[in-house]
């Protein structure tokens, strides 16, 4: 069925009348007859009585017209939504981001971006850099944060921090007063980490591989208030990022020798349609980017 004849057949039969309803639609009564003859020609149907210049609803129209009013309103209803995507007056943005980084990086831009786009919703995924990147692959994902080395060719990805990874000890422990550490004295201590799978487990793996060293994991979990509690109370040591850690007076940081820094970017499918909304927040997260 022709969409511009159902539209057609709509306005003459709320107006009851051809002529009226071309000057509705701003078109020739003549094309507006042709319309609506095609349709009734191709629906094997009369839609209309002819009678005297005057024109009902058959009982056939009668039915096509509750359709049509549903179907006009379902079109319109979607034409006005893809131009208020045009202009970012809706949309969705799904986010994949690391634990820490949604609970002390991201919640400040995500305030930030609600106040500058308000129509805009955002949807935030938890979970480690692997498995979004692999969620974003998938096309699971529009967007994630993931770790800036080995990124796969089917994905575009801008850095957009760059952050040291820090050696966390409870107050009193002997490594509280110490300025570093090294792989072996690190890893010679009860350790409490992410699971498998998250950017900071994976870096301790690679150190500890090539140290030839056995970490001695006591505690695995990714829930940072555990991972301080167990830190806090003695029961391990972890590696943590800054944000994650300051302001807390019964926490010490301290630095890896050598340094470990960590890049990490947001990312999406290079064959993926990035809509307005998602290029709208990548665009204000790399313009609040401290690279």
């Amino acid at each position: 069925m022709d969409y511009k004849a159902l539209k057609y057949f709509h306005e003459v039969a709320k107006l009851q009348s051809f002529t009226r309803a071309a000057e509705s639609l701003k078109i020739a009564q003549p094309a507006v007859s042709m319309a609506i003859k095609r349709l009734e020609q191709d629906l094997g149907l009369m839609l209309f009585h002819r009678r005297d210049r005057q024109i009902t609803l058959t009982d056939e129209g009668s039915r096509l017209y509750e359709q049509a009013q549903k179907i006009l309103q379902t079109m319109a209803d979607a034409e006005l939504e893809m131009a208020e995507l045009r202009g970012l007056e809706k949309g969705v943005v799904q986010l994949g981001t690391p634990s820490m980084l949604g609970s002390y990086h991201f919640p400040p831009l995500i305030m930030a971006f609600k106040h500058r786009y308000p129509s805009l919703n955002l949807s935030v995924h938890e979970g480690g850099a692997w498995q979004l990147q692999q969620m974003l692959e998938r096309g699971e994902l529009d967007l994630a944060i993931i770790e800036s080395g080995d990124i796969p060719s089917s994905l575009e990805a801008r850095p957009i921090l760059r952050e040291e990874m820090l050696v966390v000890v409870g107050s009193e422990h002997p490594f509280a007063e110490k300025p570093t550490v090294n792989a072996e004295e690190f890893f010679s201590e009860e350790l409490v980490i992410f699971r498998p799978g998250y950017f900071h487990r994976r870096i301790l793996d690679q150190i500890a591989e090539r140290a030839g060293i056995e970490p001695k994991i006591s505690f695995e979990t990714n829930l940072l208030p555990l991972i301080r509690a167990i830190v806090k109370q003695g029961f391990g040591i972890s590696t943590l990022l800054k944000m994650a850690v300051e302001n807390d007076p019964d926490l010490r940081t301290l630095s890896f020798e050598p340094p470990i820094m960590l890049e990490l970017c947001i990312a999406w499918r290079k064959d993926g349609y990035l809509s307005k909304a998602n290029q709208a927040f990548v665009d204000f997260i790399l313009e609040n980017s401290t690279l």
